[in-house]
């Protein structure tokens, strides 16, 4: 059983680092951004594998709120380099 567990955590650590070339490399803004959301999607993975292996029910709120801050962080990311801002842009907007 230890040995499946460390294969499973060496398979997450090679994609992470798959991840970060991603980042590093990436020829485009967007691949970028899959490398870094890449990188914390495994984080999370780690993070609930330590959950469930230590046996410190906590440590998964702590995984769930780091998912919830990449997915923010990635979707005003995105807007930011789509429209230029994070303002809205809608008709109520003063400038």
């Amino acid at each position: 059983m230890e040995a499946v567990i460390l294969a499973t955590i060496l398979a997450i650590f090679a994609t992470m680092a798959f991840g970060v070339w991603r980042a590093i490399q990436g020829p485009s803004v967007y691949d970028t951004i899959v490398g870094v959301n890449v990188v914390g999607t495994k984080t999370v993975l780690l993070i609930a594998l330590i959950t469930h292996f230590t046996g410190h029910a906590d440590l998964i709120d702590v995984a769930l709120v780091y998912a919830l801050i990449n997915f923010i962080a990635v979707v005003a990311i995105l807007k930011l380099v789509r429209r230029g801002d994070l303002a809205a842009s809608g008709e109520g907007s003063h400038d």
